[in-house]
């Protein structure tokens, strides 16, 4: 797996073996779909690899905060972000970049006290668990999205998720295969 666009281009994404890696295709069109994402602040929730907030810093995002809680899976995304220099001695680079190693629940929680806002939050949850759906509850009840940020979750394609979540609306579905980009915004 790799960075497909932007000024990591080519670079290769270290990623555990015991996850199941967003494909390409499916990377390449979440951020054609997203379009200028420069100066954004990006929340990749069940981070896995990094593999998605990777792309977004790659392609000009001012920040990502990376959410994941298996050990592996969190010592990949320090590695990757160590291996294309967002760790180190700038402090800017370090700065754009936070993995929270924890539960999604608890890390949601702790980003809304601290007041943290998200131009795009994106989650790719376990399949098969209904996670997606409870994730998404969660997330309505945190003020973390901004008025006109996106959230983006990728799923099953049987696994069918709300038109309305709490104050989040159904906008956007693309199909890829057996995998759906499902976009929700905050209902004004």
């Amino acid at each position: 797996m790799h960075i497909i666009t932007g000024s990591l281009k080519g670079r290769i994404i270290k990623r555990p073996k015991h996850i199941r890696p967003i494909q390409d295709k499916v990377r390449k069109a979440l951020f054609d779909i997203l379009g200028n994402i420069k100066d954004f602040s990006f929340l990749d929730l069940y981070a896995g690899s990094g593999a998605v907030g990777l792309e977004a810093l790659s392609q000009g995002a001012g920040r990502a905060v990376f959410v994941e809680k298996d050990k592996t899976c969190i010592k990949a995304i320090k590695d990757n972000l160590e291996a294309f220099g967002f760790t180190g001695k700038r402090e800017s680079q370090t700065a754009r970049c936070q993995v929270i190693g924890s539960d999604v629940a608890v890390a949601l929680k702790g980003l809304d006290k601290k007041g943290e806002k998200f131009e795009v939050i994106f989650l790719d949850p376990p399949y098969y668990r209904d996670i997606a759906k409870k994730t998404l509850k969660i997330i309505s009840r945190y003020d973390i999205l901004t008025r006109s940020g996106s959230i983006i979750c990728q799923h099953f394609k049987k696994d069918i998720l709300p038109e309305v979540t709490d104050n989040l609306r159904l906008v956007r579905q693309s199909e890829y295969g057996d995998t759906i980009l499902s976009f929700y915004r905050r209902e004004l």
